[in-house]
């Protein structure tokens, strides 16, 4: 993984802004290139330098790291939830 590629993934989650959220796809399509997991991946290794938390998988759950403080961080930030475990995609997109 390259880290023109990182740069960009990184620089696409800080333009998402306070209680909304996008998907590891959407951000792949936004990028250009590589797909769902390959965002997870620089997500994973890089993630601490942005608001990681408002990268959520395509069903509306959240990312399970951080010992699960995803929600917190979105609950804290006013996004919409459907339940307690998942965003109103069509609502926080």
């Amino acid at each position: 993984m390259d880290e023109e590629y990182v740069e960009a993934v990184l620089a696409k989650v800080e333009e998402v802004p306070p209680g909304r959220v996008t998907t590891y796809g959407a951000l792949a399509r936004e990028v250009g290139r590589g797909g769902p997991r390959q965002v997870g991946r620089v997500m994973a290794l890089h993630g601490d330098a942005v608001a990681w938390w408002r990268v959520v998988h395509a069903d509306g759950r959240p990312a399970t790291c951080h010992d699960g403080t995803a929600l917190e961080h979105l609950r804290a930030e006013g996004a919409p939830l459907l339940d307690d475990q998942r965003l109103d995609m069509r609502a926080a997109h």
